[in-house]
């Protein structure tokens, strides 16, 4: 019998949900929010998304994949290795405020831009937060989107070579 965990959370370190080789993530960011200076920094340790349903990459990011990161509209500049995923499901206001006081600093969210960060995400349901390590920065290169539709903003490849220009 699997053993419930608090809060309805996750984390897909101890217990991986699929049993394929590792992947490739391309994270597509907001240019204005300035978040991957704050990757390479060091300031930025965890990389979080939110949304109202499960979309890309739950289910298909875990410990050991690879994540490029790139502002919109410009090429790939990072890469990361996932250290961990948690996952967070159910979400009501209540639990947002508490993950963005636990886990804001490491998001690369300032003191006083918490309640801004509250505003955008209190009504999102799903959260899933990875933990980065290794982050560099490697030769600029650009993507092509093509099947994966043009607002999308994480992309998951089994080679990111696939999808290299």
């Amino acid at each position: 019998m699997e053993s419930a965990q608090p809060e309805r959370v996750r984390e897909f370190e101890s217990r991986p949900f699929r049993n394929i080789q590792n992947m490739d993530h391309v994270a597509i960011m907001k240019k204005s929010w300035g978040l991957t200076e704050k990757i390479i920094s060091g300031e930025k340790k965890i990389e979080s998304r939110w949304y109202k349903s499960k979309r890309s990459p739950w289910g298909k990011i875990q410990k050991g994949d690879t994540v490029y990161f790139k502002d919109s509209g410009e090429p790939v500049l990072i890469k990361a290795e996932v250290e961990k995923v948690i996952s967070f499901s159910d979400l009501i206001p209540e639990k947002v405020k508490q993950i963005l006081d636990k886990y804001g600093k490491d998001i690369g969210i300032e003191k006083d831009e918490t309640l801004e960060f509250f505003e955008l995400f209190k009504d999102k349901k799903y959260c899933l937060l990875i933990f980065l390590k290794n982050s560099q920065k490697v030769k600029p290169f650009n993507i092509n989107k093509a099947g994966f539709g043009t607002m999308s903003a994480w992309l998951a490849v089994e080679d990111i070579g696939k999808i290299k220009r």
